[in-house]
């Protein structure tokens, strides 16, 4: 049994549906071929549950701070993790099942369940079903990378899939990895109430940031009860009764109700048959695509984090949004068009675009930095939270933005303002003389570029 499509989607993740609605409306037929869940990470085990559970996190960890704002709360803060869980289950379920109806609705969609691979260059076999097509889309996302830990098999032990779907309150959760994904399960279960313990290699955390930012970010979070551990280059695990012992160093042990393992993650491109249509990958899996991000196979793409441009929502909607433009709209976008932008969700976020200050004195580039602690930010003094501090790096000639981070209360959105600025290739002294809003933390970005002062 075969059928034959204009296009074929594999993944229903951040890209896929929305392509598949732009082939719908140009009146053509695509299936989209999922094997689990409509939404892919975001929706179902990335930011949307992720970040619902932060929001219960902060809620608690806000309670508990009443004081401070003169609100008087009879006894403890406590949480209920059953509804906390359950609320996280509402957000993600309605999510899911509006993109299901969404695709359901299309004409000449067909969404089928199953897992796709490959039997020639534009052929797929899904459930004993051939369906071919002249375009295919690659939209398989990652996963979380387990690495081969002595011990590590010995041990239940959780990743950012499966530590969504707890609804128990560990008693001591152990965090291997110091970064992203790693601190934010951190601090939200240290503010739910569990003993919390970070794990990390390297000699710093979040160590692609610069270095007052790593440094900023452990103190934020050891001011909240949280154990750092760096420099752990021997880590192995040991079965205690129903828990695990984390030895380090062959010495110290650490005994922990549960394991998060959260050092990277790795494309789901090891089982779709690649070979039997000639698609190559790099050396860790990802596809290679190129700047319009079509393969080395004609009429094949790659989209998402199974691309390696980009490991976000953001990025992948993005691929979505250049295909789309180059196949339906003759205009010729590319990933190199797009500036560095992500974030960090603690509390306080951060905000980060384009370069780094480390990867500005690398360039060689004559710079201008302005820094400015949130302490000096009037909107975080009001609200009572003035961890952090704002940076911002400007090219000493162009004066063009070359990159900024801001970590502090509203840091995630007040960031996009001097996004939007370097996409509208916006000097500094235009920014400079931007009127903002008073009280924002946003108004003081005019203020700080106006103080900056030469990267030395």
């Amino acid at each position: 049994m075969s059928r034959t499509f204009d296009a074929i989607i594999i993944g229903a993740g951040q890209a896929g549906p929305s392509l598949a609605g732009r082939f719908s409306a140009a009146g053509q037929t695509v299936a989209v071929i999922e094997r689990k869940h409509v939404g892919g990470t975001c929706v179902n085990t990335g930011c949307m549950p992720t970040k619902t559970l932060v929001a219960s996190a902060y809620a608690a960890h806000l309670a508990r701070r009443a004081d401070d704002y003169g609100v008087a709360l009879s006894g403890s803060v406590g949480v209920d993790m059953k509804k906390i869980w359950a609320r996280k289950q509402n957000v993600t379920m309605a999510s899911r099942t509006g993109l299901e109806t969404w695709l359901g609705g299309m004409a000449g969609c067909s969404l089928i369940r199953g897992h796709a691979r490959f039997t020639g260059p534009h052929a797929i076999d899904v459930n004993g079903e051939t369906l071919t097509a002249p375009k295919i889309f690659l939209n398989v996302g990652g996963r979380a990378h387990v690495p081969e830990l002595s011990g590590l098999g010995d041990i239940d032990y959780l990743t950012n899939t499966s530590v969504v779907e707890l609804d128990t309150l560990p008693r001591h959760l152990v965090v291997i990895g110091g970064s992203y994904i790693a601190l934010e399960f951190a601090q939200m279960y240290r503010r739910f109430g569990s003993d919390v313990t970070v794990i990390e290699r390297g000699p710093r955390l979040a160590s692609r940031e610069d270095e007052d930012i790593s440094a900023a970010i452990r103190e934020i979070l050891e001011k909240e009860g949280i154990a750092i551990r760096l420099g752990a280059e021997d880590i192995r695990f040991k079965r205690r009764g129903g828990e695990a012992a984390v030895v380090l160093g062959g010495s110290e042990e650490i005994l922990a109700s549960h394991v998060l393992v959260a050092v990277g993650r790795v494309p789901n491109t090891d089982d779709l048959g690649l070979d039997k249509a000639g698609v190559a990958t790099d050396k860790r899996g990802f596809i290679t695509v190129d700047d319009q991000l079509r393969t080395n196979v004609e009429g094949i793409w790659a989209l998402g984090d199974c691309n390696g441009k980009g490991a976000f929502t953001h990025t992948s909607y993005n691929d979505y949004e250049i295909a789309a433009a180059n196949l339906f709209d003759d205009d010729p976008r590319r990933v190199s068009d797009r500036i560095t932008a992500y974030a960090l969700y603690i509390d306080p976020p951060l905000g980060r675009i384009g370069l780094t200050e480390t990867e500005v004195r690398k360039s060689g580039v004559k710079a201008l930095i302005g820094k400015r602690p949130m302490t000096r930010v009037g909107r975080a003094v009001e609200k009572g939270e003035t961890q952090g501090f704002m940076k911002v790096i400007v090219d000493a000639e162009s004066h063009a933005i070359l990159g900024a981070a801001i970590l502090g209360v509203g840091g995630d959105e007040v960031v996009h303002g001097l996004l939007d600025g370097m996409y509208a290739h916006a000097l500094s002294s235009t920014i400079q003389r931007a009127v903002h809003i008073h009280p924002t933390v946003s108004e003081l970005v005019p203020t700080m570029i106006g103080e900056m002062k030469p990267l030395v």
